[in-house]
């Protein structure tokens, strides 16, 4: 009896294996491009477009100044203070893929966040939007009484609720057109000021609120609760709204650009319109803050990002609120030089210096 066949079964078995290995690999390469195709839970930030605020921007087809002073003489400005912006790829209902986000995170320019940080779980998308589109007024009101509070020209606010938010601290507590008196006993005008109580007052104790309603003054009082999201805070749950009462008209446009960090460049940019002298003289800058009517210059987000929007821009210079100093540590995209500030009083002598060929503030000083 023969126990092996005489022929060898080398070929026929190598033949197998390469067929077996060929599928495997196809199997494989089927399933990868299948999966890359997946939605990943994930939305990607990146540099957004620059807009200078002394020059124009396009509405429905026609150009028209950033920021309009119909009523003011307007003197020649040469230089370039333009807002920079962060680009969100993705959202709840439209998330990436995961070819975009392995892309983003090799990356330098580009982040990933998980969609549950970066949309907080019980706001709908139509609310973080009409969230982020308040926070635009806002800061547009903010910017302008900042830099009328500089040139020392006086002028009356208010701070009005738009919406409580449902399932929020505030619902059923405060209601829409009520005016803001206080909070926490004192006296509020401004969002940033209201941010600043609610963040002092905690979510330990209820915080009085003080409000106008249908002319008549009542004392509310709403347990703040920390927001969802990655960097949680207190909050109370509501949509507010500064209403002022400037004696010049100053309109400012930005389209579809929402959030609050364009306050700084704002205020810049009206500051520069309404001074006989040019502060920023050709100077090419950018950069990212919130402002509060104070002129108090606020931290933001997306400022890594927004640096090489800048940079990419032209811009020489990169304004930013100091305590975002770490976001940039190290970065300087086209020999781009990052400037500090505190105050938009910070900022213009930060312009002064740089006019006057002198180092300004740093982020290592």
């Amino acid at each position: 009896m023969t126990l092996f066949s005489e022929s060898d079964p080398t070929a026929s078995v190598r033949s197998g294996s390469r067929r077996a290995g060929w599928a495997l690999l196809s199997m494989t390469a089927i399933a990868a491009v299948g999966l890359s195709l997946l939605p990943a839970p994930y939305v990607i930030d990146q540099p957004g477009p620059t807009y200078d605020t002394l020059g124009v921007i396009e509405v429905d087809g026609n150009e028209v100044p950033l920021i309009t002073v119909p009523d003011e003489a307007e003197f020649r400005e040469d230089a370039h203070l333009w807002v920079t912006t962060v680009n969100r790829l993705g959202n709840p209902e439209n998330l990436p893929s995961w070819v975009e986000v392995i892309g983003a995170w090799v990356s330098s320019e580009r982040a990933v966040t998980p969609v549950d940080q970066a949309f907080p779980p019980g706001l709908s998308l139509e609310e973080n939007r009409e969230a982020a589109r308040i926070d635009m007024e806002n800061s547009q009101q903010e910017s302008i009484a900042a830099a009328l509070n500089y040139l020392d020209i006086d002028y009356d606010s208010s701070l009005v609720v738009v919406q409580s938010l449902e399932g929020g601290p505030s619902e059923g507590i405060l209601q829409p057109e009520d005016v803001v008196l206080s909070a926490a006993g004192v006296a509020v005008a401004d969002v940033t000021r209201l941010r600043e109580l609610i963040a002092e007052n905690g979510v330990q104790d209820p915080m009085t609120i003080t409000v106008l309603r249908n002319g008549r003054e009542e004392t509310l009082e709403v347990i703040p609760r920390m927001s969802e999201g990655e960097v949680p805070v207190p909050v109370i749950g509501v949509l507010v709204s500064g209403r002022y009462d400037f004696p010049i008209d100053i309109t400012i446009e930005l389209g579809s650009v929402g959030g609050p960090s364009a306050g700084l460049m704002f205020a810049l940019g009206i500051v520069e319109k309404l001074s006989d002298q040019q502060i920023a003289g050709s100077l090419a800058v950018a950069g990212s803050g919130t402002i509060s009517a104070q002129g108090d210059v606020g931290p933001v987000g997306g400022t890594r990002h927004k640096i090489y929007g800048a940079a990419e821009s032209g811009a020489e210079w990169f304004f930013i609120p100091r305590t975002n100093c770490s976001d940039v540590a190290g970065l300087s995209p086209n020999g781009i030089r990052v400037v500090p500030v505190d105050t938009l009083a910070d900022a213009v002598e930060a312009l002064e210096l740089i006019l006057a060929d002198e180092a300004p503030p740093s982020c290592d000083n």
